[in-house]
């Protein structure tokens, strides 16, 4: 299971190396994808909330008909931890399975 402790600085850009696509915006990583519709959009989104019901652990999402958006951060914590970088691989390998990019 991902540390649940806060990540330092060093840690958060290291892991971010590790996610193309992925940026922080505080104590925040975010990705957008464009889905190949408006529903597989929606099916991503379904497929996340299942990942993230599994974990325990829940991803802020956005859709803007094909474009859906998914923000993490850990707010137990305060900021980033390892779940977050955990969900976000899961989230890329999910977007890839339903042709989002």
């Amino acid at each position: 299971m991902p540390d649940r402790g806060r990540l330092d600085e060093d840690a958060i850009a290291e892991r971010l190396e590790e996610l193309p696509g992925w940026s922080r915006e505080g104590e925040e990583i975010r990705r957008e994808f464009e889905a190949p519709s408006f529903a597989a959009g929606i099916e991503l989104v379904v497929a996340v909330a299942a990942a993230a019901e599994e974990a325990d652990h829940h991803p802020d999402i956005d859709v803007r008909w094909r474009t859906v958006r998914f923000a993490l951060s850990t707010h137990s914590e305060g900021g980033l931890t390892g779940l977050d970088f955990a969900m976000a691989r899961r989230i890329d390998g999910l977007a890839a399975e339903h042709g989002a990019r």
